[in-house]
């Protein structure tokens, strides 16, 4: 599985474009950080991604799960974020959603 690696030093709106690209191509999105500024800037991404994709019907959550990872040679606690999508069905006035798990067809 490929990851989107998210650095304190990331541009959290070219994070966010790079996710809503994958969303909108059908693919996967899963971010891995390592340190408390990365993970700031990853959460930022997906709030501003999902300003992005919200007006086109489609919305996004993300879950965090702890991972080791090796770095440099010394194992390190990373976070690793998966991104969900959510299509937006409005229909007669009431909003549903339908969960498609990082897939929108």
């Amino acid at each position: 599985m490929d990851f989107l690696k998210v650095s304190s030093k990331s541009s959290p709106a070219s994070v966010a474009g790079a996710i809503a690209g994958m969303v909108k191509d059908g693919v996967p999105v899963n971010m891995q950080c390592v340190g408390a500024g990365a993970v700031n800037q990853a959460i930022k991404a997906v709030a501003i991604a999902r300003g992005f994709l919200i007006p086109t019907g489609v919305d996004i959550s993300c879950a965090p799960t702890f991972s080791d990872v090796e770095i440099g040679g010394e194992n390190r606690t990373a976070i690793r974020i998966a991104v969900y999508v959510h299509r937006i069905n409005a229909q007669a006035g009431a909003l549903t959603v339908d969960d498609t798990l990082g897939m929108v067809s």
